[in-house]
C-alpha cells in the first residue's frame, strides 16, 4: 500500500470500530430496557394477583380462573418483549440476566400453579375419593418435579442431562439409607390403592394384634387397640402381615361360642333348647339367624355350637357373656349336665326337689335373699302355669295381678310405640315378670307374649301379701333388686318403652304403701 494511504486507511477502521462499538452499546442499552421494563410489569402483575389468590384459596373454581388469566398475562408479556420463557437464557450482563431469569421462573411457576390446578379440580374418580387423592398427588408432583427441571435448565442454564448423570450416584446412596422409610410409602401407597380397611374399620393381623383404624398416612397406621392404646404400624408390616377385616362388607361380626353335654338325651333335644336359648339373647343380631349345630358326639359328650352375629366388634365380649348365661340356665332348666373333654365330670343336674316350685322360686334372684324356711313356705303358695307358643299372656297397658316366674321358655316383652314395634326385653329361666302391676301397682309397658312354650309359676298378689305382712323387712330388698332390673332395661334399650325409674328407697315406700305395711 502507498504511503499517503494508510492515514485514510486508519480513518476507514477508525470510522468502522467506533459505529460497531455504537451499535453494541445501543443494543446493550435498549436491553437493559426492555428487560427493566419486563420484570416491572412482571412484579406489578404478582403484586396484584398473589393477595388475590389468597383470598380465594377456599374457592377453587375462582382460583383456577386467575390462575389462568396470570399465566396468560404472563405470556403475553414475554410475546411482547421477544422472549422465550422455554429457551435458555443469552449470556450478557448480570444483571439483565437475573432480571430475565426472574421473570422466565415467574412464568415457569404461574404455568406449573395452572396445571396442579387443573388436575386437583378435574382429575376425579367417581366413589372412590382416595384413588383419586392418591392419582392427583402424583400427578401433581410430576408437574412439581418438572417445573424444577425447568428452571435449572431454562433460567440457571445448567444441563439438566449432566446435572441427573451426577445426581445418579448421591439417589443410590440416598436411597440405601431410606430403603426402610421408601419401603413404607411405596407400601402405603399399595396399601391406598388396593383399599384393604379404610379409617373406621376394625382389623385384626396374623399376630392377634387388632384394634380401629383412627389413621392412616403414606408412612404408617395408627390403631386403637381394645385397651384403648394407640399402636403406630409401619405400612410395609401391614402389607407383608396377614389381615383380617372385622368392618367389611359390613360392621356386623359373626362369633361361635362352643359348649359340650353329658350324653343323657337326645342331641336332637339337646340343639332345641340351645335355639331356645339363643332366642332369649338380647345382644346379638336379629337380621341374621343364629344357628345351632352338632361339632362332637362321644361317649363322654355332645358337642354343640352356637353362631349368631353382633351389630360390632365391641359387643362381642357383651354377647358372649349373655350367652354362656343363657346356656347355663336353659341347661340347668332341662336338667342337662354339662360335660367336660377327657372324661372329666361335669355339672351335676338338679335334684328333684329342685325342679319344682321350690327350684323356680331359688333361680330367681329376687328371692335369693330369703331364708330357707321363707322360700320352702313361699314355693308352697305357687301355681304352676303353661303358655302355649305364640300366645299374648298380657297385653299392653295392663296390669297383673300375680308374679310370674319363668322355669322354662322365652319370653318377649315388646310394647306400641307411635305404631312402631319396640321390643323391650327378653326373660329366660330365672327372670319373671308382672311385678309393676304386683309390687308396684302400674301397667304393663308392653305385649307379654310366649316365643316358645312356657312353663312358669304364678304367686298371686293376696299370697304374696300375707307373706310380705310376715316380713315387712323384705319391702326394702325388693324395692333394690326392682330398682336395678329398671336401671338394667333402661340402660339396655336406651330410656325406650320402660316407663318408671325411681331410687330403690322410693320403690320400697311404694311397695309398703301397696300392701299396708308398717
Amino acid at each position: 500500500m502507498p504511503e499517503r494511504d494508510v492515514p485514510h486507511a486508519l480513518l476507514i477502521y477508525f470510522c468502522i470500530v467506533s459505529d460497531r462499538a455504537g451499535e453494541v452499546y445501543f443494543s446493550q442499552a435498549m436491553g437493559v430496557a426492555l428487560s427493566e421494563q419486563l420484570v416491572f410489569q412482571v412484579g406489578l402483575l404478582l403484586v396484584v394477583t398473589i393477595p388475590m389468590r389468597f383470598a380465594l384459596r377456599h374457592r377453587t373454581r375462582f382460583k383456577l380462573g386467575l390462575d389462568g388469566l396470570v399465566f396468560g398475562l404472563l405470556s403475553a408479556m414475554f410475546l411482547a418483549h421477544g422472549i422465550e420463557p422455554y429457551t435458555p437464557g443469552r449470556s450478557g450482563d448480570l444483571s439483565t440476566g437475573v432480571a430475565i431469569g426472574a421473570a422466565k421462573a415467574a412464568w415457569w411457576i404461574s404455568l406449573s400453579l395452572l396445571l396442579v390446578n387443573l388436575i386437583r379440580n378435574f382429575v376425579v374418580f367417581e366413589h372412590r375419593p382416595r384413588e383419586g387423592r392418591l392419582l392427583r398427588d402424583l400427578l401433581s408432583g410430576i408437574v412439581y418435579i418438572g417445573t424444577a427441571l425447568s428452571l435449572i435448565a431454562y433460567v440457571l442454564n445448567v444441563p439438566v442431562g449432566t446435572l441427573i448423570a451426577t445426581s445418579g450416584v448421591f439417589a443410590i446412596v440416598l436411597g440405601l439409607a431410606l430403603q426402610s422409610t421408601l419401603n413404607d410409602v411405596f407400601s402405603g401407597i399399595a396399601l391406598n390403592l388396593g383399599r384393604p380397611y379404610v379409617v373406621g374399620d376394625w382389623i385384626v393381623l396374623a399376630d392377634n394384634l387388632q384394634g380401629r383404624v383412627i389413621e392412616t398416612n403414606w408412612r404408617a397406621t395408627h390403631l386403637l387397640s381394645p385397651t384403648n392404646d394407640v399402636v403406630i404400624l409401619p405400612n410395609s408390616t401391614l402389607a407383608r402381615s396377614r389381615l383380617t377385616n372385622f368392618s367389611s362388607p359390613d360392621e356386623s361380626h359373626g362369633i361361635t361360642v362352643a359348649t359340650r353335654f353329658q350324653p343323657t338325651e337326645r342331641p336332637e333335644l339337646i340343639v332345641e333348647i340351645m335355639r331356645t336359648a339363643m332366642l332369649g339373647c338380647t345382644k346379638i343380631s336379629r337380621s341374621h339367624q343364629p344357628t345351632v349345630s352338632i361339632i362332637e358326639l362321644a361317649g363322654d359328650g355332645i358337642g354343640i355350637e352356637l353362631a349368631c352375629r353382633v351389630r360390632d366388634v365391641t359387643r362381642v365380649a357383651d354377647a358372649k357373656n349373655e350367652i354362656y348365661d343363657l346356656v347355663f340356665r336353659h341347661a340347668r332348666a332341662w336338667r342337662l349336665c354339662l360335660s367336660v373333654s377327657g372324661g372329666g365330670k361335669g355339672l351335676e343336674p338338679l335334684d328333684k326337689n329342685e325342679d319344682g316350685p321350690l327350684g323356680c322360686l331359688m333361680s330367681i334372684p329376687l328371692f335369693q335373699t330369703l331364708a330357707a324356711d321363707e322360700q320352702l313356705a313361699l314355693s308352697k303358695a305357687m301355681v304352676q302355669v303353661e303358655f302355649a307358643r305364640g300366645s299374648i299372656i298380657a297385653a299392653q297397658g295392663t296390669a297383673l295381678t300375680s308374679l310370674v316366674l319363668i322355669q322354662r321358655g322365652v319370653v318377649l316383652v315388646e310394647g306400641d310405640d307411635s305404631g312402631k314395634r319396640q321390643e323391650i326385653a327378653r326373660l329366660s329361666p330365672g327372670d319373671l315378670f308382672g311385678e309393676r302391676g304386683v309390687l308396684l301397682g302400674t301397667l304393663e309397658p308392653g305385649d307379654i307374649k310366649a316365643l316358645t312354650s312356657v312353663f312358669a309359676y304364678e304367686i298371686p298378689k293376696d299370697k304374696l301379701a300375707t307373706f310380705l305382712k310376715g316380713r315387712p323387712a323384705l319391702a326394702e330388698e325388693l324395692g333394690i333388686i326392682l330398682s336395678r332390673r329398671l336401671e338394667w332395661e333402661r340402660r339396655l334399650h336406651d330410656d325406650r318403652g320402660v316407663h318408671v325409674l325411681a331410687q330403690p328407697g322410693s320403690f320400697a315406700t311404694r311397695i309398703r304403701t301397696l300392701f299396708a305395711l308398717r
